[in-house]
């Protein structure tokens, strides 16, 4: 699965979700500056989808995705991080999003 089919798959569970996602946004406070894949700005929650072709690697350093943890565990915000060498197909990548959305919902997160 590529960065554009990836992407678009996560777009579609997030909007299902009834998230109102902006692609491509850039997220930049606290010492985190990344471009996100998708983000609903309102209840702060997006999506990753970290690729070597989109150059993803060099943006998502591990003191970036730390600073984002970091952020998730206090309740700031919710991005669901992906590697597309742990998820490769559309199948993991489903799952995953809808496990990350299902939990948001436990927690009262989504609409």
């Amino acid at each position: 699965m590529n960065e554009r089919e990836g992407c678009a798959l996560l777009k579609a569970r997030f909007a299902a979700a009834g998230l109102d996602v902006v692609e491509h946004v850039r997220l930049s406070e606290d010492g985190i500056d990344v471009t996100l894949d998708g983000f609903d700005a309102a209840r702060r929650i997006g999506y990753e989808y970290i690729t070597t072709s989109a150059g993803d690697r060099a943006e998502f350093t591990p003191a970036a995705v730390a600073a984002l943890e970091a952020k998730m565990a206090r309740g700031e915000l919710y991005v669901l991080l992906l590697d597309e060498h742990a998820l490769p197909d559309a199948e993991l990548l489903t799952r995953a999003a809808d496990g990350f959305l299902t939990e948001l919902a436990r927690r009262g997160r989504l609409p």
